[in-house]
């Protein structure tokens, strides 16, 4: 039985909780869906500003990770969270060729990429990318970037300090990434917002 429960953000796809294992083998959809606490969840269908940031972002991380890693929208992770099976998508996630298995099909990502990047959509709230970026560095994530179209931020999570927020013209650069140097600026300008 398949029952939805809307709110203002998600949908509650079924109410009857499941296995990881069951949403994994689950055919592909032309919707994206998370599992969480034993459920699976819709993520909210993107618009204009939030499609223009991503093919943006796209474009310029697989640029600068060419012959490096791999760079996926929409790539669900196998990950554990509060202890319990959990399955987010990210609206765009880095691997290194050194952290994806070799043998890896066209399955959910195995391991914890070393970047994904999530970005708001009107009606969420930063508090809950908060929540959800504690979430990624516990299960081994080492960067999240949470991206504010309306504020024209963005926010990088790290496992060992607080975050940081870069807006206007301050210049993002990275450790874990040498060749990283931007601004948010630049992204929101090329995706016209």
């Amino acid at each position: 039985m398949t029952t939805a429960i809307q709110s203002s953000v998600i949908e509650t796809v079924t109410s009857q909780r499941m296995t990881l294992a069951e949403f994994l083998a689950s055919p592909e959809s032309d919707q994206n869906y998370e599992f969480i606490d034993g459920q699976v969840i819709r993520k909210m269908s993107p618009k204009r500003f939030h499609a223009s940031l991503q093919a943006e972002l796209l474009i310029f991380l697989r640029t600068l990770f060419q012959g490096k890693g791999f760079v996926y929208p929409e790539w669900g992770i196998v990950l554990t969270r509060n202890d319990q099976d959990w399955c987010p998508v990210p609206d765009l996630t880095y691997i290194s060729i050194e952290r994806l298995p070799s043998d890896v099909g066209n399955e959910m990502c195995p391991v914890p990429p070393e970047l994904v990047i999530e970005i708001m959509s009107e009606g969420q709230t930063f508090k809950e990318f908060v929540a959800k970026a504690g979430d990624y560095l516990k299960s081994g994530i080492l960067r999240v970037w949470v991206i504010d179209p309306m504020s024209r931020t963005f926010t990088v999570f790290y496992p060992d300090r607080p975050p940081e927020t870069y807006q206007g013209d301050r210049l993002l650069t990275d450790e874990l990434f040498p060749d990283l140097a931007v601004t948010a600026e630049q992204f929101f300008v090329k995706a016209g917002i």
